[in-house]
């Protein structure tokens, strides 16, 4: 969506004004003005320098050390080379900065992409309909009640009950909405947002459903004199509905107990997703006891807005969940095309289809795979791109941490596979400055790599690995960096050691990217890792809305 170059006018805020940043990147390229282009540095001689550089990645064993002068790739022909691009850093005791690192480069080239278009007005205006449909839910229960009916402790217990019944249902359907995957709402939204709000409303609606349970059996105990547990036994044997609603809540319960951190992270991700997807069952069983026992739920405005807020969600599952998948792979017919090793345990897979150009899909974000073999095919993972789109395929990369993940890696191709997508707005049209920083670790370098693609000039890619064989994609991304005018930093080694420890301090993120509140950027990798960058870049005063966050979390 790039336009025209802008004017003076369109840049008049300060994060457009003169860039006082200028002579940090002139010493970093410190290139003489006649030959910003060695030939040496050409980017089609990238490639050819690479497999020399990653056989000594194994021979690789000072890194870390405080040792201003130690040369951590001693038989690299480039090593003295000014024009380089990227470099595994160290921390440094003599540099100014706090880290010892080369750096090369061309010119900058014009940036004319605009900023982003603004999304905090989608998220207002979503916040604002939700809880204008809340308001309206406990409302129904305002307008139906009587003056002075509630007169007593049983009465205010059975009110209370029913006004947390009504907001545990309307949180359940828009639960469901949220887990429709239409793709208008992943647009206008996020998926990061999504996310999040599917997180906190999945507890608010298990609190409020607890909460209508033991309030209503409360009630209806004092109303009949009776023990709490004899009426709620009573009411679960009298009323057939009841008995559904009873397992449906159990089913919300145990749902809710496997989303915490500590349960999800024990738990193989295809059985928290088969027990997680057990949710639409509630709507199911709930519905029932909805209907026939709710007496704020039958009224004449109630017998509109509970029908169509049903209608609304079931369309939005079965065109979420069937018809845009179904045309999709349809339209594609994608199959595995190749499977090939990165090193360690970590693998790429090419997709190969029909009419690869007209996916309306982004670098960063990413799809839900099905990979239809004997084993695999009733399991469906969430994949990031590891390349930008093209007509002649997609590819993602694995790293295997499970059965089935592994087991991917033996694919032959051929192999048909269903797809879901594209999902996420971890891309480069979210952008509100004209540099961005990118931060990956581990496997999260796939969508950072894919990100490179489309990034401006200056563009700073900060890769964080234990051991310098699990830099995945370095050939690749010095190329990038080439072409880009863009620069790659690679901090290595276990968490204790000097460099990684400095890398989420203050100081230690200022020396490498003087610049930071200035720029957009965007993390992927574990959620320790995207925790404490997070925390630092607050810290330097990065604003939210120049963070954008690709966790893992499923």
């Amino acid at each position: 969506m790039a336009q025209g170059p802008p004017t003076f006018e369109t840049f008049q805020d300060q994060r457009f004004a003169p860039d006082e940043d200028e002579q940090y990147f002139a010493d970093l390229r410190g290139a003489p003005a006649e030959d910003p282009w060695p030939a040496q540095r050409r980017p089609a001689e990238a490639e050819d320098e690479w497999p020399a550089q990653r056989r000594q990645a194994d021979a690789y064993e000072t890194w870390g050390s405080n040792t201003p002068d130690v040369n951590p790739w001693p038989d690299d022909p480039h090593r003295d080379d000014p024009y380089r691009r990227s470099d595994i850093l160290v921390e440094s005791q003599t540099d100014p900065t706090g880290w010892k690192a080369t750096g090369p480069a061309q010119p900058p080239m014009p940036d004319d992409r605009p900023p982003a278009e603004a999304v905090s007005g989608n998220r207002l205006l979503t916040v604002l309909l939700f809880f204008g449909g809340l308001a309206t839910s406990v409302a129904l229960w305002l307008f139906e009640t009587q003056a002075g009916e509630v007169a007593d402790t049983a009465t205010l217990m059975l009110a209370a009950g029913r006004i947390t019944g009504l907001i545990g249902g309307y949180l359940l359907f828009i639960q469901l909405l949220m887990m429709s995957r239409v793709s208008w709402l992943e647009e206008w939204v996020g998926a990061r947002d999504l996310l999040r709000w599917h997180r906190w409303l999945g507890t608010s609606l298990t609190f409020f459903v607890l909460a209508h349970v033991v309030l209503i059996v409360y009630g209806y105990a004092l109303t009949a004199e009776t023990g709490v547990v004899e009426q709620g036994w009573t009411i679960i044997t009298t009323l057939p509905e009841m008995l559904s609603a009873t397992a449906a809540t159990i089913i919300l319960v145990v749902i809710s107990l496997i989303s915490m951190r500590a349960a999800k992270s024990k738990l193989p991700y295809e059985l928290w997703h088969l027990i997680h997807l057990t949710g639409y069952l509630v709507l199911l069983l709930g519905y029932g006891h909805q209907v026939a026992t709710g007496a704020n739920l039958s009224g004449k405005f109630a017998s509109i807005f509970w029908p169509g807020l049903t209608a609304l969600v079931i369309s939005a599952l079965v065109w979420g969940r069937l018809i845009e998948p179904l045309w999709l792979n349809l339209r594609h017919r994608f199959e595995v095309a190749e499977v090939v090793s990165e090193g360690g345990n970590t693998f790429s897979i090419y997709i190969d289809g029909k009419n690869l150009q007209k996916i309306p899909a982004q670098a960063g974000q990413f799809m839900r795979w099905r990979f239809l073999t004997r084993n695999g095919w009733w399991q469906s993972h969430p994949f990031s791109l590891s390349a930008a789109p093209n007509a002649q395929w997609l590819r993602l990369t694995v790293t295997a941490v499970g059965g089935h993940t592994q087991r991917l890696g033996l694919m032959k191709p051929g192999t048909p596979v269903w797809a879901e997508g594209p999902f996420g707005v971890f891309t480069a049209q979210r952008r509100t400055r004209r540099r961005a920083l990118l931060i990956a670790g581990g496997s999260g370098i796939a969508p950072i790599r894919a990100l490179l693609e489309d990034m401006p000039p200056d563009t700073i890619v900060i890769y964080r690995a234990g051991r310098p064989d699990e830099l995945v994609f370095r050939g690749e991304l010095e190329e990038l960096a080439e072409q880009r005018d863009a620069w790659v930093r690679y901090i290595v080694g276990g968490r204790n050691d000097p460099g990684p420890r400095r890398l989420f301090t203050p100081e230690g993120l200022l020396g490498l990217v003087p610049d930071v509140s200035r720029r957009d950027v965007y993390l992927c990798g574990p959620p320790g890792l995207v925790e404490a960058a997070v925390g630092t870049l607050r810290e330097l005063d990065v604003p939210d809305s120049q963070l954008h966050l690709d966790p893992f979390e499923f």
